[in-house]
């Protein structure tokens, strides 16, 4: 038992090696986890990891935002695209592209979700720590296939629905809805560890960090 006992610890020490001595071991009241961590602020520990997943970040001011989304789907070429029936209109002011509008009540197929250039959705919250945005089905996200299925998604995120670390979120969420977790674009390996994107969700993931005034 004391060998058992002391690989552990040994591993442990390994580990806390390049933890510097007067490092505390608790959070600072006060402090958010990023800053605790050295990290830096909350919204560029969140870019930086969607941007380490390769996903495609801007930061935008609110009066930016329309304009900033007609010029996503313009970049990605998008004529047609699925939008949950809760998505604000003034997201898509001078987009030019149309619109296929689903919801719970008139929800679209999975041939016509999969015949559209991508989806525009909001979000429920997103975790600077670990780069992820959740979606909870709330009506500016939409049913989950809205977003799995085609092969494109831009997301806006607003600078209230970041939070610093995943416990935060979870205390924010409802657990009996349906929650997805997107951690960048849908991603996997085969058994030669080369990466495939695209095969449980979109190729392509585009956010929009909401953040300022005007």
């Amino acid at each position: 038992m004391s060998g058992s006992r002391e690989r552990v610890l040994s591993r442990v020490r390994a580990a806390l090696e390049d933890v510097p001595a007067d490092e505390p071991a608790e959070r600072a009241p006060g402090r958010a986890y990023a800053d605790n961590h050295s990290a830096g602020p909350t919204l560029d520990v969140l870019v930086e990891r969607l941007e380490d997943y390769r996903a495609l970040v801007h930061r935008v001011r609110p009066r930016e935002l329309a304009g900033q989304v007609a010029a996503a789907l313009q970049r990605r070429g998008a004529r047609r695209i699925v939008v949950p029936s809760g998505a604000p209109e003034a997201w898509f002011t001078g987009t030019g592209v149309e619109r296929v509008v689903d919801s719970r009540q008139d929800p679209r197929s999975l041939s016509e979700l999969d015949a559209v250039d991508g989806a525009v959705t909001g979000c429920a919250v997103a975790v600077a720590e670990s780069g992820t945005i959740v979606l909870d089905g709330e009506p500016d996200q939409g049913r989950r296939s809205v977003t799995l299925v085609p092969d494109y998604h831009l997301c806006v995120v607003r600078a209230g629905q970041v939070v610093d670390a995943v416990p935060e979120a979870v205390r924010l969420l409802e657990p009996t809805r349906p929650l997805t977790w997107i951690s960048g674009p849908s991603a996997t390996s085969d058994i030669e560890l080369d990466r495939v994107e695209g095969v449980h969700g979109p190729r392509t993931l585009e956010v929009l960090v909401v953040a300022g005034d005007g």
